[in-house]
């Protein structure tokens, strides 16, 4: 009797867990949808598309959700009181009709879900998931941090003025303009290579936590310094050849590297530059610790 009752109340929790899962695909498809459809045919703001790096990193995060699926149903079912608070806020957010307050629903009410069937177990077991989820999310981020982005923008102005006058080319700096053969080229707010540093940040968490070395700060601290400084010299050699392109009258190279797919190429040669920097580093700090013990034996 106890057995079928037991039973009984597994099955009606796993229906009711469905019956949530259901739910929450028809509440977000639509925004999901909406999202993917913006950042692969960029028809969404430019805001947005400084989060075009969910194409890889929500699908990574249902995956990781997925791989711990044994390891949440083995936790014990217990709710802690803040669910309840961030349920209720996400649900306000949703309603609201406000994009961003839509937008951030989501993590909010997917944080909330973990909290009321979990606990703190469960918001830990899916912590990485959630953290892409949320950094992935489009926000207003990009709008405010853009106004003080002007020493960023001076300093690629200057420095790529410095590379092309060393190629023999008159290039002329005031601010942030950029005089080349009479044309005028601007290193805008959205041209100082945040959309870019975002998504190097995003593909390195994602990194880290596949190759499993997340957990060593060290290794972490350094390869996330490293990808910020590579990020921003890429950014720094991708508006020099814009300014010599628009400079020389090659507007179809401007254009390709600018607008078109010549640009997503170029972001993605520079990302696969982390692949290789993270294997050495994992290698260079796991032999060190041998070789100190060598030294001291």
């Amino acid at each position: 009797m106890e057995l079928q009752q037991q039973i009984k109340i597994r099955s009606t929790a796993q229906l009711l867990n469905l019956g949530i899962l259901l739910i929450f695909l028809l509440l977000y498809a639509p925004i999901l949808l909406h999202w993917l459809d913006g950042w692969l045919h960029k028809s969404i703001s430019i805001e947005h598309e400084y989060f075009s790096h969910g194409i890889i990193g929500l699908p990574f995060a249902g995956y990781i959700a997925w791989t711990n699926r044994k390891k949440w149903q083995r936790l014990p079912d217990s709710s802690h009181p803040v669910s309840i608070g961030l349920l209720i806020i996400g649900v306000i957010f949703y309603l609201s009709g406000v994009s961003e307050w839509v937008n951030l629903s989501l993590p909010t009410i997917l944080a909330g879900l973990c909290l009321w069937f979990k606990g703190i177990p469960g918001l830990r077991l899916q912590g990485f998931p959630l953290l892409l989820v949320f950094l992935a999310t489009p926000t207003a981020l990009p709008y405010i941090i853009a106004p003080y982005t002007f020493p960023l923008q001076s300093f690629i102005a200057g420095t790529a003025a410095f590379i092309l006058n060393q190629f023999g080319m008159n290039v002329i700096v005031d601010g942030i303009n950029l005089y080349v053969n009479g044309r005028i080229v601007e290193v805008a707010p959205y041209c100082a290579g945040l959309k870019m540093l975002f998504t190097t940040l995003y593909v390195s968490l994602i990194l880290l936590y596949w190759t499993d070395t997340i957990s060593s700060r060290r290794i972490t601290a350094w390869f996330l310094s490293i990808a910020v400084v590579i990020s921003v010299t890429a950014n720094i050699i991708r508006n020099t050849l814009l300014t010599f392109f628009h400079g020389t009258g090659n507007e179809g190279g401007f254009s390709w590297l600018h607008d078109s797919w010549g640009g997503d190429l170029y972001s993605a040669c520079m990302l696969l530059l982390l692949v290789p920097l993270l294997n050495w580093m994992n290698s260079y700090f796991s032999e060190k610790p041998a070789i100190e013990l060598d030294e001291t034996a």
